[in-house]
């Protein structure tokens, strides 16, 4: 009875866990220019039919016509699937006609500009829904700049607590100087950093990492795209994606400064797939 017991518990748990999996994918690009080749590698990952329609949230961004029409003039020479401008903002953020659009988009890409302006929208909203829905069902979920760094749980949103101007990289390795605030969760096993090795803010990434040392960190560069689909992970575009794991001991040290025992950096180019943990 007892192993019966025990072999329905493990039944139940792997269900569960299968039935969490998401069919989407996400292509999480980090900022700058959005190639022809990395647009198409954009479409070819949504597989789209010429009935779907793509679906742009450009909230994060202070002028949200502008980065739609940027976004639109990119991929419209590649594909002619309907393109909607789904503003959204906290007075329509119930709006059922555009939140049904978002649900049923196949593809929804979230442009860059803040990260933090786009979750003070959605947060506790029918939009958050909707953008798992639509990826929990297979939409697959793009972004770019900040649109990158909302996919994680645990998102960076660029400002430090020991200093109140903003800086595009940090100048220090310390405790408790990282500010991470809840992300969209559609990845949760790794915290997003982009525009990486241009603004070569590895300090920020060993500041997030040494707050969540369980987790793994991925720095995008710019015109690169970490693809992810369950556990795989795939690197497209121009330049390359740092990977961070700690492997062993954090303490802090004198002057509040970080001690890492022991840290694992991989460096990705294009075309190499590697597991999320």
């Amino acid at each position: 009875m007892k192993q019966l017991l025990i072999y329905i518990l493990t039944f139940f748990s792997a269900t569960d866990l299968f039935a969490q999996q998401a069919k989407g994918n996400l292509f999480i690009i980090g900022g700058g220019e959005r190639t022809p080749d990395l647009m198409q590698q954009l479409i070819n990952t949504a597989h789209l039919s010429p009935t779907d329609h793509i679906a742009v949230l450009p909230m994060s961004s202070e002028e949200q016509d502008t980065a739609f029409y940027y976004f639109k003039i990119d991929i419209e020479p590649l594909c002619k699937n309907t393109i909607a401008n789904l503003n959204f903002t906290k007075q329509n953020a119930h709006d059922k006609k555009m939140v049904d659009s978002l649900r049923n988009a196949k593809l929804i890409f979230i442009t860059g500009g803040d990260q933090n302006r786009f979750m003070e929208i959605v947060t506790n909203t029918p939009v958050y829904d909707a953008i798992h829905f639509a990826y929990e069902n297979g939409a697959t979920v793009g972004g770019t700049s900040a649109g990158a760094a909302l996919m994680s749980r645990y998102m960076i949103t660029g400002n430090q607590l020991l200093d109140t101007t903003y800086y595009p990289t940090f100048y220090s390795i310390v405790k408790n100087n990282i500010e991470l605030k809840e992300g969209l969760g559609l990845i949760d096993k790794i915290i997003v950093d982009q525009h990486f090795v241009a603004r070569s803010r590895y300090n920020r990434v060993f500041s997030a990492l040494s707050e969540h040392p369980d987790l793994t960190c991925a720095g995008i560069d710019e015109s690169t795209a970490l693809i992810v689909h369950g556990n795989k992970a795939t690197v497209a575009g121009e330049s390359q994606v740092v990977y961070f794991r700690n492997k062993g001991k954090i303490s802090v040290a004198k002057n509040n400064v970080i001690k890492f025992e022991d840290v694992r950096i991989r460096i990705f180019a294009p075309g190499d797939s590697f597991k999320l943990k």
